[in-house]
């Protein structure tokens, strides 16, 4: 009969007391502790083979604690996380700190039992220390509904060597999609990219297809490419003279070297990218029109980031990671309000200023969670450089109805709270509407009243 210790963490006592005795009655030695503080008193004093803890405590949440054990090189035994209350974002996160599991409540029997088991064995075969899964070194591609469909059509395009085309945005993440499909093809070259500074030189030839510089062979980027994936950037800017070699090459299926010998097989797939408006400005330019309709065999939309505004959390949290990982910048998590008021951001400058956002707010903010208050400021002194054509309207226009109606009453009502002076009274009585319906609406577009008078005019 196994003698594990398995530390119970839970407010409740009706859920302690229950799972104390299920696993009682299974042979493991039991410990409990009702909140935070007295969870960590009974992690140091016995370290225990297992802990199940509960997300949501009085004092402290078991996401604060799990961020602790896992400090420092991982953590020393299972973790399972239980919650009532259970998200997604929690779930990843827990998982990131690397927990074991994640269990809903209310607790199934059979499911709690399999899982003390698993985790049990896991550690048995594993070393003590769970080490932390390594920091991710590509962003997210988003788990939205609308991301979900792209993702599957861009892993049905990587089991194929066809040319692939990706429209969106500057800043949206194309490149992370072509990077995501070189993965998936599982290419044994590298992923190389086309650097226009190079193309602009005035030899784009030698670039692309090498040659001679003292005396000593230089490869060619199509050469580099072999064997991997070729990645063109912004397809609507190449110079026309390298539209011809890449049209050409994709035409033959390979490259016909100086001197007059034979074709040599390309050996790698295309991935292009480029601004939505590709066809118009395709018909204007012919060698550009050309290599348009000879690489649209697998085209690939990548939406804005503020038409899938779902996907705003989980990027805020990767880069609230890669940050520190990468530039050893402090950490500092979002808290739920301001991942929230992020998640309502228009995004004019896509992904891009989002991950510019999080940096400054690691650089420049203060010590622990990142209020929705230091996002308002921030955000209000946030250049807005709208990266799509607008054409003189406004971007508010540009926005799906429900999001351009949210992004005005969230600025009326913040113009409104300084006029009122921070009173959510007075705010009621000037828009007119009944103060428990306007808090709901304050806390549902993530407005703190507060912030919005001590952060000054935007």
């Amino acid at each position: 009969m196994s003698q594990s210790h398995i530390l119970v963490v839970d407010d409740e006592p009706d859920i302690r007391d229950l799972v104390r005795e299920i696993l009682e009655d299974e042979g493991y030695r039991v410990s409990v502790a009702e909140n935070g503080t007295t969870a960590r008193a009974a992690f140091a004093n016995e370290p225990p083979d297992l802990v199940l803890l509960d997300i949501w405590m009085p004092d402290v949440d078991g996401i604060t604690l799990l961020r602790e054990w896992s400090a420092g090189g991982g953590l020393a035994c299972p973790v399972v996380v239980m919650s009532g209350h259970g998200t997604v974002e929690t779930a990843i996160e827990a998982t990131r700190l690397g927990a074991f599991d994640f269990v809903q409540k209310p607790i199934s029997l059979a499911r709690l039992l399999a899982v003390v088991s698993q985790a049990l064995e896991s550690a048995k075969i594993r070393p003590r220390a769970i080490s932390p899964p390594p920091a991710a070194t590509t962003e997210p591609l988003g788990n939205s509904a609308v991301m979900q469909v792209l993702r599957k059509k861009a892993d049905q395009a990587a089991q194929h060597d066809l040319p692939v085309l990706i429209t969106g945005e500057k800043g949206c993440g194309r490149e992370n999609l072509a990077r995501f499909i070189h993965k998936q093809s599982g290419r044994s070259g590298d992923f190389v990219t086309m650097d226009h500074r190079e193309l602009d030189s005035g030899n784009c030839r030698a670039y692309l297809l090498g040659g001679e510089e003292d005396a000593a062979p230089q490869e060619g980027v199509f050469e580099r490419a072999r064997g991997g994936t070729l990645f063109i950037p912004e397809l609507q800017e190449i110079p026309a003279p390298a539209l011809k070699f890449i049209d050409q090459a994709l035409e033959s299926g390979g490259l016909v070297e100086d001197g007059g010998k034979g074709p040599g097989e390309l050996g790698w797939r295309l991935i292009a990218s480029a601004c939505s408006s590709l066809l118009q400005r395709a018909q204007k330019q012919e060698t550009l029109q050309q290599l348009y309709y000879r690489l649209n065999v697998l085209p690939l939309h990548l939406p804005p980031l503020r038409e899938r505004p779902d996907d705003v959390p989980e990027l805020v949290r990767f880069y609230a990671d890669w940050f520190p990982n990468r530039e050893n910048l402090p950490y500092r998590p979002f808290s739920v309000a301001a991942q929230n008021r992020l998640r309502n951001h228009s995004w004019p400058g896509n992904i891009r200023e989002l991950r510019n956002l999080v940096r400054h707010m690691l650089v420049l903010g203060g010590e622990g969670e990142v209020t929705v208050a230091e996002v308002e400021d921030a955000l209000r002194q946030s250049p807005v450089q709208p990266a799509a054509e607008t054409d003189g309207h406004p971007p508010l226009f540009d926005l799906p109805l429900r999001e351009a109606r949210e992004q005005f009453e969230r600025e009326y009502l913040v113009f409104k709270l300084r006029e009122a002076g921070g009173s959510v009274g007075k705010l009621a009585e000037a828009v007119g509407m009944e103060r428990t319906h306007l808090y709901r609406k304050l806390r549902a577009l993530g407005v703190d009243p507060k912030a919005a008078v001590s952060g000054g005019e935007g």
